[in-house]
């Protein structure tokens, strides 16, 4: 175990240095989320409850972007490529190249939340996290949840040329209705009942109340219900329909 989780570094350390040789990628994951800060906060700086609402959701959205979306992508690129094929042929555990993956993207989510944070700080007059734990539980809790349903979602995806249409076809709707750019509880009912439904909403929800509202686990207890719920679906479907080599090589 030692071993591999010391190859798990190295991998991770890896996959670093290549997202940092990527500089479109960096834009993407690190200042589009504060463009959209930038863009509503214009629109909104006469309202501070419209700014409390948003700089939590483009948190929540900043997270999906990092775990679903990019490892979506990404995976869907790497098995496409030949990639995942011949590291599963290399000496590397296999479990400690995911994990070096895995660790990737949760860094850019921590990474995006910060920013997020000191951004609404500075920018937007919302205090410093009221709840710390809270905080970081949810950013764990939807870390997990939305990387293993992006891992699932990879093997629908047919090919890379697909894979931003795969991809958007739920986040682009998902950040809608969850509410990330509006109170949820403004919407018609039925897309307050979709949005209940989505993990997003909760993981919204428990950042808002560590950011904002303050209110505690114990009040957002049902929305990590909800968000373990979502995370074992996409866990049990990530792990069944892995494939490391692309469906054209069948």
């Amino acid at each position: 175990m030692p071993d591999s989780l010391t190859l798990a570094w190295y991998q991770f350390r890896l996959e670093r240095r290549m997202f940092w040789r990527n500089p479109s990628a960096a834009f993407f994951n690190f200042l589009l989320p504060l463009l959209f800060l930038a863009l509503f906060g214009a629109i909104f700086s006469g309202s501070q409850k419209d700014l409390n609402v948003i700089v939590p959701g483009i948190a929540g959205m900043s997270i999906m972007s990092t775990t679903f979306s990019a490892l979506a992508m990404n995976l869907t690129f790497l098995r496409e490529q030949g990639v995942l094929k011949r590291m599963r042929g290399t000496p590397l555990p296999e479990g400690s190249y995911l994990l070096g993956v895995f660790a990737n993207a949760v860094t850019n989510a921590c990474i995006q939340l910060t920013i997020v944070v000191l951004a609404g700080k500075v920018l937007f007059n919302i205090d410093w996290p009221k709840d710390w734990i809270e905080l970081m539980v949810y950013l764990g809790a939807g870390v997990t949840c939305l990387a293993a349903l992006g891992v699932a979602w990879s093997h629908v995806i047919p090919n890379f040329d697909a894979a931003p249409a795969y991809t958007n076809i739920i986040f682009l709707p998902v950040i809608f209705i969850s509410g990330v750019f509006y109170d949820v509880g403004n919407a018609p009912q039925f897309l307050r009942d979709i949005a209940q439904a989505l993990p997003l909403t909760h993981i919204i929800d428990g950042l808002s109340g560590a950011l904002v509202s303050g209110r505690s686990l114990q009040d957002n207890w049902s929305g990590l219900v909800v968000i373990a719920i979502w995370a074992a679906v996409g866990i049990f479907f990530a792990i069944r329909g892995f494939r490391w080599e692309s469906r054209r090589s069948d």
